[in-house]
């Protein structure tokens, strides 16, 4: 009893102090004359960008999609998860309904969140083609974030990655584009979107390259690139200069992770406004064509040509009754310039001709057998191109010698055409045989192409083949221009040895 006594007292002992000392600690301290300063922050082009986002904000609203559960993968099963809907504020749904739809029931669920620009004071919203691709309900909710239109789709391109939708409402805040052909390196941008559903967020960077060729995200590539944090649901959103104005619409973003690593990848402003005003005025995207197959210009091919620098694409085959071939475009030609200027890639050069209105005209500047001349081509109306499959070819018929040595070739069969999609207007000899160790091997010359020209002579058949290759047998390099799988390209067989 008297330990059990003397624990009951030690621990008052040791509690009364600091019940003691709490008061008098209370008492003695005093708050830290701190300085308050209730101006609003200082607000220049050089300390704040809030002026700006107050004036665009109004322009950017946020998309989300739905689509039947029957039309979405089962990896999508995350939009059933109950926490995962409250984050998004959707209504919890019962588990039974969601594994068993009743029989004939419409059951939407979420497909996807992203952004949009409005364009049009009466409700026209520019977005990305992927963002409402399958979409059954598009739901747009306003920057006020009260504001919710059902929108419809009006016109969308894969190509290009841009889709119109359209809500009722009016007086809405229209966005102002910029020239993006005058954006630079260096500049600085702004980012506006829904990231993963926080709506109205902004980012800053500056833009990190122009004329981006990645034809992984869109076959009509030519992106600019930026560091302004981009990630999920920024897609279709706003990227705008210091001026509030549009430069690009985020698009995709280069990740590891799934989030943000500091490259993202925006549509230039000027494309996606060309592509809008053509399915606005078209219902589809009309886009310029020359009718010319191309490759970029390797040191081996200026060499072999005869050019000054490697500046410019090669024409490697030319449409029949084309629009380059209607006005004297060849093969083995090599354009520079574009209506005086020149161009960054052949991508480039891709992009601008699509861009430009059948019909209208173009000049071309080209080198042709080394000599400088200037040629004016009509554009028409790009069509599809059909690839086909390169499968095995059949027996030889000739040998090849010297620098080709290792290869053979003979006449197209009809059904080596069929087989391999070679069309009923190409002339050739078709490689049947392509020794594992040869210069020609190494070259990347493959069992089934149908070569059609050496070092700029036409070939029509395997004996003009072998005939020419007699001409050049003193020659350490020459060039194939070979039709494979539907394509036209060109290769350089070299003998580096010394």
């Amino acid at each position: 009893m008297n330990k059990r006594i003397l624990t009951r007292s030690i621990l008052s002992l040791i509690i009364a102090p600091l019940l003691l000392a709490a008061p008098a600690f209370a008492q003695e301290t005093k708050l830290p004359a701190i300085r308050v300063d209730d101006q609003a922050l200082k607000r220049d082009d050089h300390s704040s960008f809030a002026p700006i986002i107050e004036r665009v904000a109004p322009s950017v609203v946020t998309i989300s999609t739905e689509a039947t559960a029957g039309s979405i993968a089962k990896e999508n099963d995350r939009f059933s998860d109950p926490a995962f809907r409250r984050f998004f504020g959707l209504p919890d749904e019962d588990e039974g309904q969601r594994k068993k739809p009743a029989a004939g029931a419409k059951k939407l669920i979420p497909t996807g969140l992203g952004s949009g620009v409005v364009i049009s004071a009466d409700g026209y919203i520019l977005t990305n083609h992927h963002v409402v691709n399958k979409a059954e309900v598009i739901t747009v909710t306003l920057a006020d974030g009260i504001t919710v239109k059902k929108a419809k789709k009006v016109a969308s391109d894969e190509g290009s990655d841009i889709a119109v939708i359209k809500i009722d409402a009016e007086n809405l805040s229209p966005i102002t584009f910029a020239d993006s052909d005058k954006a630079r390196v260096g500049d600085i941008v702004l980012a506006i979107g829904s990231p993963f559903a926080f709506r109205q967020s902004v980012t800053k960077g500056i833009i990190s390259a122009v004329g981006r060729a990645e034809r992984y995200i869109s076959e009509y590539a030519n992106f600019i690139q930026t560091d302004a944090s981009i990630n999920p649901g920024n897609s279709g959103g706003a990227l705008i200069d210091t001026q509030g104005r549009l430069v690009g619409i985020p698009t995709a973003i280069y990740s590891r992770t799934g989030g943000n690593m500091g490259i993202g990848f925006a549509v230039p402003a000027n494309q996606a406004r060309n592509v809008m005003e053509s399915l606005l005025k078209h219902g589809r995207v009309v886009r310029g064509f020359i009718g010319i197959k191309m490759d970029e210009v390797t040191e081996q091919l200026s060499k072999s040509l005869g050019l000054p620098d490697t500046h410019g694409i090669v024409v490697s085959d030319v449409v029949k009754d084309g629009a380059a071939a209607k006005a004297g475009v060849k093969a083995e030609d090599v354009i520079v310039e574009l209506n005086g200027k020149k161009f960054e890639s052949l991508l480039s050069f891709r992009n601008a001709i699509t861009a430009t209105e059948p019909g209208s005209k173009v000049d071309l500047k080209i080198f042709r057998n080394g000599e400088p001349m200037t040629i004016t081509v009509t554009i028409g109306d790009l069509g599809g191109a059909e690839t086909v499959s390169l499968k095995p070819a059949a027996d030889p018929v000739a040998k090849v010698p010297d620098v080709l040595d290792g290869i053979q070739v003979g006449d197209i069969t009809a059904q080596q055409r069929k087989q391999l999609g070679v069309d009923g207007a190409v002339r050739g000899a078709i490689v049947t045989e392509v020794g594992a160790d040869t210069l020609s091997a190494e070259a990347g010359l493959k069992l089934g192409d149908v070569i059609i020209s050496i070092n700029g002579k036409e070939v029509n058949n395997a004996e003009e083949a072998v005939k020419l290759s007699e001409e050049i047998k003193q020659m350490k390099s020459v060039r194939l221009r070979v039709h494979r799988a539907g394509q036209t390209r060109f290769v350089i067989v070299e003998d580096r040895k010394e």
